[in-house]
């Protein structure tokens, strides 16, 4: 199934997606969100509701929030390709390089990415986002697919000047508006093996980004026992797994967004994440 989070008629909401058609859970499910939803393990549950229920919005009538709106935690990796580390030109370190986001740097799917006054630097980034649907600590391998929910689409645009304005890269990696996350989750059922699964990134029309999952050097169920070491994994927490090569700023010339730009995310299985470029005022 596909779930998503959403807004209508001024309110926050989120049910399933079937075609171009929109069950609204929120009236159907005590549940006040999708995180809540996941936390009570209420997913069979919402199948049920959603299964012969009329649509009660179509994709045009609504506007898109962030899959996970509110998540626990949002880990991000950086270096989980080796075509990106070796256009980076840095250390391969033999465990997961991890950072974090903040929820209120997220964005929705055709939602607009604000470039910030202070930069000209904003890259994009396409990439796996992964949702835990049953949390846990000290996760094994073994065990980790049956933590997940589902997948997203991620873009996790970097303002790369601020990124780079010391050795730690959370100021550069948390603008408002700097995570793309949608447009829906796709259940891990529905997505099946995704090491064949490709990703794909374009700018204005122009593939700029394509790897395959199998490419990742830490897969999912590495980082998941990985991450779980350290913390607690919590049902809503969004893991997002890591860029390929050929970001903007490894370009000659650079590849930097600007205002009027499109970006899309295209991952096989799941769909396309799509968002413009406006200049902040």
């Amino acid at each position: 199934m596909k779930f998503l989070s959403f807004r209508a008629g001024g309110a926050a909401r989120y049910g399933v997606v079937d075609g171009n058609n929109v069950v609204d859970l929120t009236r159907r499910l005590k549940y006040p969100d999708l995180r809540a939803l996941l936390e009570a393990d209420a997913r069979a549950e919402a199948e049920r509701a959603a299964k012969g229920a009329t649509a009660d919005f179509t994709l045009d009538q609504i506007a898109f929030d962030p899959v996970i709106p509110n998540p626990p935690k949002i880990h991000c990796l950086g270096l989980n390709y080796d075509e990106h580390i070796n256009e980076t030109g840095l250390k391969k370190f033999p465990y997961p390089t991890i950072f974090v986001r903040f929820a209120d740097s997220q964005v929705g799917h055709l939602q607009p990415i604000i470039k910030p006054k202070l930069s000209d630097k904003v890259d994009y980034e396409g990439e796996l986002a992964v949702i835990i649907g049953k949390g846990g600590r000290y996760i094994s391998e073994a065990e980790a697919y049956s933590h997940v929910a589902g997948y997203s689409c991620y873009n996790d645009v970097s303002i790369r000047d601020y990124q780079n304005h010391a050795s730690q890269w959370t100021p550069g990696k948390n603008f408002p508006t700097s995570g793309p996350f949608g447009p829906w989750m796709v259940t891990q059922d529905e997505m099946g093996e995704l090491a064949p699964k490709q990703i794909q990134t374009r700018v204005n029309g122009k593939q700029v980004q394509s790897a395959k999952f199998s490419q990742m050097i830490f897969p999912v169920p590495k980082f998941i026992e990985y991450i779980s070491r350290f913390t607690s994994l919590a049902p809503g927490d969004v893991i997002v797994s890591g860029t390929p090569g050929g970001v903007g700023y490894r370009r000659d010339p650079p590849l930097w967004m600007k205002a009027g730009d499109n970006v899309e995310i295209e991952i096989e299985g799941i769909g396309i994440l799509k968002n413009s470029i406006v200049a902040e005022t």
